[in-house]
């Protein structure tokens, strides 16, 4: 299980490569990034992201072996930016490991579910109307009913 935390950008496609390189008794690696977004409706300049170091690692370790017991994963990898992020930068990427496929995405799923809704981390953007910091929206909140 590998958890990390930092500003700079990553190689989502290494990331993803090394995860594969797991021994026997993985039949299934799913993975997903997260991407700052902007669209024509809601311009986005830049995302702020912040956190508080040490509480927030914690919170992910916590979270990522409660998948490992509750799909019986063999591994797990969350890797979350923090800091001014421009649309398009690769703010986070969660990678599960299991021995079937409905186990990798339920927990990828779960995962994401989390990060999106509860992790510790506060987002603001920015856009051509000011800043904004961003809610929770009722969607992310009931998507962690289903866990």
């Amino acid at each position: 299980m590998r958890i990390v935390v930092q500003a700079e950008p990553f190689d989502y496609g290494a990331e993803c490569a090394r995860f594969a390189e797991q021994d026997g008794g993985v039949g299934a690696i799913v993975s997903f990034a997260g991407v700052v977004r902007s669209t024509p409706e809601a311009p986005v300049t830049l995302m702020e992201i912040e956190h508080y170091p040490g509480m927030t690692e914690a919170a992910l370790s916590r979270i990522a072996e409660e998948a490992v017991q509750r799909w019986q994963l063999v591994d797990v990898l969350v890797i979350h930016r923090h800091g001014a992020l421009r649309p398009g930068e690769t703010i986070m990427m969660v990678a599960t490991a299991a021995a079937h496929r409905a186990a990798a995405f339920e927990a990828a799923d779960f995962l994401m579910d989390y990060l999106k809704s509860r992790a510790p981390f506060w987002k603001k953007e920015h856009g051509p109307e000011g800043e904004t910091w961003v809610a929770a929206k009722e969607t992310d909140e009931a998507a962690l009913d289903r866990w």
